[in-house]
């Protein structure tokens, strides 16, 4: 097991090491800037082809702390591969050099001849100051009989200490060392079966224990070892082999049972931190425990009653995987923890949804279909026979994908009422979401959970409030969505509206796909122009035209008069409202493409009614407690001065039976303006307004109707130029001019001139105007009531009152 000594010279060069020891066996990497370092390295090293040995020999501070101030500077070492930290009790300093007065060096009298293994020069830049990295390997003990100065480093006189070859072999058969030996091997092969649960690395120790003597490796394993400077100078020191493997078993076993502890306090740690995970265990069996005496008040069986609704929810078996995951998350946290009710809300949300509820459909009878659209709307034949045909097709194939509709119409021409008979006819729920002012993609999509308030989209929670998968869904007001920084949701809809992308509808709160293909999605809007083509084209497109008065006519009388009777606790027993009064307030006090002003109206009357009623109740209590009557709020307001007559009950009477056939009131004309104010529309605006020439009348069409908008044309002294007036778009302004070029050109045929040769315009202005200046007015369909309007004031004729032209906005 001996390996072959080293031939150790006279004399080495000595490269100090502070507070540190190079053991033999033991590899050191260090760095030299100090001068005498260098100059040392330089000559014993660098510039000898066969690189010779060195001394490394420690040096100690001073009590006072201070080290040699000539070579400690600049003399460190990084500790490499088997970095050298080696130790025992402390040696003997001696060999103080008080020279030319400089500080004392404590040199060790003992150290370790090293070779050098790797040299590498560098130069430090800006200074260009010389460095070396050595990577030094100890070799062998030896002492020093003296040391002296040669040039800027130290060069020692030494004599070898380790056992030549003999002498070791004659010292492996001593028992004493067998056993010594022995034991440290065992301790040795305990520390390394210890690290071998922690390091990867530990396999080529175990080589060494077989390969390396023992003498070689007590240096080896103390090096690798954190140990203070006294205890690596002690052993140095150990020249002797029994002393030497006696004090490395000791730090040997000593370092196993250091490791030994920690990782016990780290079990205790461990243990500690798993102790959140037992009490959790304890209170599932306490849960069960209550569950059978019936004593289960606890608030954490939530948890339980939340995954016994996620088991019931039918969930798909991808998502329930997902809330399984998130489930065992949130049994792990505390109630008191910051992100468990969001946690929470989220499992709940997806215990709500309707992943496969749905509504059961009754078999479709498009007769009774037809009944009832006919009984809730009156007219619009060709939206309900669209409606009816959309239902044949859903009879004939249930599952079939039809086509989302879109009702396009101004305000109040029953656009929401008729997707509402939608869902009446297939049995399906309804639920109505309003994307008017919408401009956040997240009121579609979701927020993300990452932000705090986070919330699912509309969509989403539609759904989840009428709990079933396949509800008639109506998108409101879809032209009116906007856009900004925070998204586009228009162009999210896009998604929900394609009938091949919407069965993995991704909400973003959800992060899960869901199915939307069931949902029958139906969409309003007043105008087409601000949809986006792409979602315009995933849409069919139905247009509401407005009512005409005698459709008006029979809408009130039909469904809007027993309506607002009923809404206002009244009957005909009460109040009647005649058809002429009907076509007067339609005529007189609505302009509308709907009906909604002509409701309002009614409430109007109906609510003057109900104040005579309830007066005349009140007027019956008073004459049975014998009071007197003063005058009622109604009668100041129909009747100046009239008076309310009493009839006197019998106190044994019921009174209810005194109403059930009053004299019920009549809406007349005198009603109608003491109620409604005086007429806001008449045919005596047009009439007085046409009655100069030059004034036509136009139909203008808006996003909420039509109007009226007429045109007035002025011949004054000038130059022949042409004014507009009105806030006219640039459409409009060109209209005007081609229709006054039309008319030049056509002036002898209109017969405004006896020839073609002569100017209209000669010495005269033409002034147009368009009255309700504040109102921006623009489009291409003007040109007719311009044309009108000039022919009439060149020509000095009247228009006709009663006649309109189109006209456009």
């Amino acid at each position: 097991m001996a390996d072959s000594p080293v031939e150790l010279p006279g004399r080495l060069a000595i490269l100090p090491f502070r507070n540190k020891v190079l053991l033999p066996g033991a590899i050191v990497r260090i760095r030299c800037t100090n001068p005498s370092s260098v100059k040392l390295v330089e000559q014993e090293l660098w510039q000898k082809e066969e690189k010779g040995l060195i001394g490394v020999l420690p040096v100690r501070d001073s009590e006072a702390g201070a080290v040699g101030s000539l070579l400690s500077p600049g003399v460190g070492s990084d500790s490499g591969e088997g970095g050298s930290k080696a130790g025992g009790s402390a040696g003997e300093s001696s060999k103080q050099d008080t020279k030319n007065g400089k500080e004392p060096i404590h040199w060790h009298n003992k150290g370790v001849a090293a070779r050098a293994l790797h040299l590498s020069r560098g130069v430090e830049k800006p200074s260009g100051r010389v460095t070396y990295i050595v990577v030094l390997e100890g070799l062998c003990r030896f002492s020093v009989q003296d040391i002296s100065a040669r040039g800027s480093y130290h060069v020692a006189r030494v004599s070898r200490l380790d056992m030549t070859k003999t002498e070791l072999e004659q010292a492996e058969q001593d028992p004493d060392l067998i056993a010594l030996s022995r034991q440290f091997k065992a301790t040795a092969m305990e520390l390394i079966s210890v690290l071998e649960q922690k390091q990867k690395t530990v396999g080529r120790t175990k080589v060494l224990l077989d390969t390396v003597p023992v003498y070689r490796l007590a240096d080896i394993f103390v090096a690798s070892f954190e140990i203070s400077f006294e205890e690596q100078l002690s052993m140095l020191d150990s020249v002797d082999l029994k002393v030497r493997l006696s004090k490395a078993t000791e730090l040997v076993d000593r370092h196993l049972q250091s490791i030994l502890v920690a990782e016990k306090i780290t079990q205790k740690v461990e243990g500690q931190l798993s102790k959140s995970q037992k009490e959790f265990l304890l209170r599932q069996q306490m849960r069960a425990i209550k569950e059978e005496l019936g004593d289960n008040d606890d608030d954490e069986d939530d948890v339980v009653a939340l995954e016994r609704k996620m088991q019931n929810a039918g969930m798909p078996a991808n998502i329930w995987k997902h809330a399984q995951r998130e489930l065992r998350r949130l049994r792990k946290m505390q109630p008191q923890q910051p992100g468990y009710s969001s946690s929470r809300a989220y499992l709940e949300l997806l215990a709500d949804l309707p992943w496969q509820k749905v509504s059961e459909e009754r078999e479709l009878d498009l007769r009774a279909a037809k009944e009832s659209l006919d009984q809730d709307h009156y007219g619009l034949t060709k939206v309900k026979q669209r409606i009816i045909e959309y239902l044949a097709v859903r009879k004939l194939k249930p599952d079939a994908r039809g086509p989302v509709l879109c009702f396009v119409g101004p305000p109040g021409v029953g656009k929401t009422s008729l997707a509402s008979s939608i869902a009446k006819a297939l049995n399906r729920k309804f639920i109505r979401i309003s994307l008017g002012g919408v401009k956040d993609e997240a009121d579609i999509r979701g927020h993300r959970r990452t932000y705090i308030g986070s919330m699912p989209g509309r969509l989403i929670d539609g759904l989840k409030r009428v709990s079933v998968s396949n509800p008639v869904m109506l998108l409101d007001e879809i032209d009116k969505t906007g856009s900004d920084v925070r998204g586009d949701p228009a162009s999210a809809l896009l998604e929900v509206l394609d009938p091949e992308q919407n069965k993995t509808f991704n909400d973003h709160y959800l992060n899960v796909p869901f199915d939307l293909s069931k949902v029958i999605f139906v969409a309003t809007a007043n105008r087409m122009q601000p949809i986006p083509p792409p979602l315009l084209d995933r849409m069919e497109v139905i247009e509401l035209p407005g009512y005409t008065p005698e459709e008006k006519l029979k809408i009130a009388m039909k469904h809007l008069i027993p309506r607002v009777l009923e809404q206002h606790g009244l009957s005909s027993a009460y109040l009647q409202i005649p058809e002429d009064m009907v076509k007067l307030i339609i005529e007189r006090y609505t302009r509308e493409a709907g009906v909604r002003n002509l409701e309002r109206n009614l409430a109007a009357l109906a609510r003057a009614a109900a104040v005579k009623v309830a007066e005349q109740v009140n007027t019956l209590r008073l004459g049975k407690e014998i009071q007197p009557i003063t005058t009622t709020l109604l009668d100041s307001r129909l009747a100046d001065g009239g008076e309310v007559e009493m009839e006197v009950i019998p106190m044994g009477h019921d009174i209810s039976n005194t109403y059930e056939n009053p004299s019920p009131m009549i809406v007349d004309e005198a009603m109608l303006e003491k109620v409604l104010g005086p007429p806001r529309f008449d045919d005596i605006e047009a009439v007085d307004r046409v009655a100069s020439p030059g004034v036509s009348v136009g139909l203008v069409w808006t996003s909420v109707g039509g109007e009226v908008q007429f045109v007035e044309a002025t011949a004054m002294v000038g130059k022949g130029d042409l004014h507009l007036t009105g806030q006219l778009g640039d459409v409009i302004k060109e209209s005007a001019q081609l229709a006054l070029t039309w008319v030049r050109a056509r002036a002898a045929d209109l017969n405004l001139s006896p020839t073609s040769d002569i100017n209209l315009l000669e010495s005269r202005d033409i002034h147009i105007h368009f009255p309700a200046g504040a109102v921006p007015k623009d489009g291409p369909s003007a040109g007719v009531t311009l044309v009108t309007s000039l022919v009439s004031l060149f020509s000095n004729r009247k228009v006709r009152a009663d006649t309109a032209m189109t006209f456009f906005f």
